[in-house]
């Protein structure tokens, strides 16, 4: 190991035999904490090439459970997002491309720090069960074209080591070592094609467009090299999609865009990233037919129904999908309100999450318990004009004590200009 790593700090190039030794030797324990962290490090700064890149992939996959899907009809599409606020498309997306009768097995995560996760949102569902055996699972995708389960504790453990590593050792923010551990488990999910969205901001772990391009080039190398096929849409993270943020909240935001009345930007994200779902599958050519598409499934309510077919094969409590305000809710609600008029020129996407968790909505660390009716209303966003005492948002908590540690976030979150900004485009970029 110390070979290997003098090798990678000179800057010289790592075999798929070295990775495999190192990614092996670290999950079996043979090879220590301490130059795991040396080697990271040496990565972070010298990088990784495109083959480093799919060797390190390809070994990461490999380093536990593979799930194969082929015993499914179709191509598999999965999607994945790099992370945000208010990011709720899966709840939409799921139902409404496995709708269109593309089968979607979707294995995803729960939420951390300012981000949430898919599990959390649907777990706000009574009795929602996300545990399954990948028997059930597969053949629930079968069946009905959709299942959404949390990930196998087996899958890719070697992301788990090598991501808690990073996390304290400063070496996160790679981007061979980002692209890595997110194709590492799309990969060993067993999908044939990937749409990932890779959001750029204040929201999001990637801050500018050139650093999302890389990780998208390096992306779709690592996907050719494996015969996969993917496409990255990349979007903006600068202020949270939609007007709800947290769990039941997201939940009941999901339900009325499958109805076709949600928010314009989570409505826009989802035709877009569905479309390229539904073109990666060979069910349509183009994204305006794509869009056609999947805006006729809402229209007809067969999104919805799909959505409410979900909850009942994974013992959910349908009631609540049929009537959203039976889905959790926080006892006590508090007004935030603009100290001064203007307009809204920025909106804090990374400063709402951390408002959300400090209400009791996300996790501090992995243990924490979450309350899945805490969150967040906003009522207004970029571009709203506003006069002194208008409510910005809406804080919802089961201990009102709550609400004066949330301020303090929101009192970063929202910047007001005498001017009208020019709002960024939701869309920012489309690669592959």
């Amino acid at each position: 190991m110390l070979e290997l790593i003098k090798k990678k700090r000179d800057g010289l190039i790592l075999d798929q035999i070295d990775i495999e030794k190192i990614v092996n030797g670290f999950v079996s324990g043979q090879i220590p904490d301490y130059q795991v962290a040396a080697w990271l490090m040496a990565v972070y700064f010298q990088g990784l090439n495109d083959e480093e890149t799919a060797y390190l992939t390809d070994a990461m996959m490999r380093s536990g459970d593979l799930i194969d899907l082929s015993s499914i009809p179709g191509l598999k599409v999965d999607k994945h997002s790099t992370g945000g606020v208010g990011d709720k498309t899966t709840l939409v997306l799921a139902p409404l491309v496995a709708a269109a009768g593309v089968p979607v097995a979707k294995m995803s995560g729960r939420g951390l720090g300012h981000t949430g996760g898919t599990l959390d949102k649907l777990e706000s569902i009574p009795g929602f069960n996300v545990n399954l055996s990948r028997e059930n699972f597969i053949e629930m995708v079968k069946k009905h074209h959709i299942a959404i389960c949390s990930q196998n504790a087996k899958l890719v453990p070697a992301d788990k080591k090598l991501y808690a590593l990073r996390d304290v050792t400063g070496t996160v923010d790679n981007i061979s070592l980002i692209s890595s551990s997110v194709m590492s488990k799309k990969l060993a999910c067993g999908a044939d094609a990937i749409v990932i969205d890779l959001k750029i901001g204040d929201g999001a772990f990637i801050k500018t467009i050139d650093d999302a391009e890389k990780l998208a080039e390096i992306m779709i190398s690592t996907a050719k090299r494996m015969d996969r096929k993917l496409v990255a849409v990349i979007s903006s993270m600068e202020e949270p999609l939609g007007f709800a943020i947290r769990n039941a909240m997201e939940v009941k935001e999901a339900i009325d865009t499958l109805k076709g009345h949600g928010p314009e930007d989570l409505t826009k994200l989802c035709l877009e990233l569905g479309s390229h779902m539904l073109i990666l599958a060979g069910k349509v050519q183009d994204i305006e037919s794509g869009k056609e598409l999947l805006s006729n499934l809402i229209a007809s309510g067969a999104a919805f129904e799909k959505f409410k077919e979900l909850v009942i094969n994974q013992n959910g409590d349908v009631n609540t999908i049929i009537d959203p305000s039976l889905l959790p809710n926080a006892k006590f609600a508090h007004a935030y309100k603009s100290k001064t008029s203007g307009f809204i020129s920025h909106l804090s996407a990374m400063d709402i999450g951390l408002a959300s968790v400090a209400l009791g909505a996300g996790r501090e660390t992995k243990e924490s318990p979450i309350d899945y009716g805490a969150g967040i209303i906003l009522k207004k966003k970029v571009g709203d004009k506003v006069e002194i005492g208008d409510e910005l948002a809406i804080l919802y908590a089961d201990d009102e004590t709550f609400f004066t540690k949330a301020e303090k976030y929101m009192d970063l979150t929202y910047q007001i200009s005498p001017v009208s900004p020019q709002k960024q485009s939701l869309i920012l970029k489309v690669i592959g």
